[in-house]
């Protein structure tokens, strides 16, 4: 299966061809819609072949320009956790939990100083409601067969945060992180160090050969073995 990255070195922002037509995974900042629109043309995959965005969570990097989306694609249609969607409402992420560690703490502070300490991103309108699939352990089934993969429930990120397995590849979000400042792939912002723990188990119980993160290069799922007993040993650092 091709896989295109029309994202940047700061997000990726993954597509892929389905029978029901292209799987956008996550999208990006608010202000990069016209780029990713352009990477798409430039692999020769049009906005209007976008059937579906697989939404990883909702953050203020992964759903940033969804709303610009749903308005100029009226065929696209959004599989979300349904927990996704109060966030996705309120446009700004939630600040449950805390950064993972001094050197991601320091990052946040310096993102803060950038101006893009609020993380807000433009609320989706109710109006586009109607044309999410919210998906939950018990629905996911339903949906599975339009994104020719498996959705997997891998929270503690985020309490929304869900994967994709596609063949042999795991498309996991921020499950985990493969770039500065993050280290050991563990994810500069977790909520809860249990779940993050429980998801990394469900990512390596898979047995895929490559992990896409949204931050990074893929890694081998090894690297999740490898470095799992370093999750309970993080210290996170609230932001308020």
């Amino acid at each position: 299966m091709k896989i295109y990255n029309v994202g940047n070195r700061v997000v990726n922002t993954y597509v892929y061809r389905a029978q029901a037509g292209y799987v956008m995974v996550d999208t990006g900042y608010a202000h990069s819609f016209s780029a990713v629109a352009q990477s798409l043309k430039k692999q020769g995959v049009a906005l209007s072949d976008i059937m579906h965005v697989f939404l990883t969570h909702a953050h203020d990097d992964h759903a940033g320009f969804l709303n610009e989306l749903l308005e100029k694609c009226p065929q696209i249609k959004v599989i979300a956790s349904g927990r996704a969607i109060p966030t996705l409402l309120r446009g700004q992420n939630s600040f449950a939990g805390g950064c993972s560690g001094i050197g991601a703490f320091a990052f946040c502070k310096f993102m803060g100083l950038l101006g893009k300490g609020r993380h807000l991103f433009p609320p989706v309108e109710r109006r586009y409601l109607d044309r999410f699939i919210e998906v939950s352990p018990q629905t996911a089934k339903d949906t599975e067969a339009l994104l020719e993969g498996k959705i997997l429930f891998t929270p503690g990120h985020t309490a929304d945060s869900i994967s994709l397995k596609i063949d042999d590849i795991i498309f996991c979000g921020d499950a985990a992180m493969n770039g500065i400042p993050s280290f050991r792939r563990i994810t500069i912002w977790v909520e809860d160090k249990a779940q993050f723990q429980s998801s990394w188990d469900i990512l390596i119980a898979e047995h895929a050969k490559s992990i896409y993160p949204a931050h990074g290069s893929p890694f081998d799922p090894h690297d999740l073995e490898k470095y799992r007993r370093q999750i309970a040993k993080v210290r996170l650092y609230g932001l308020k």
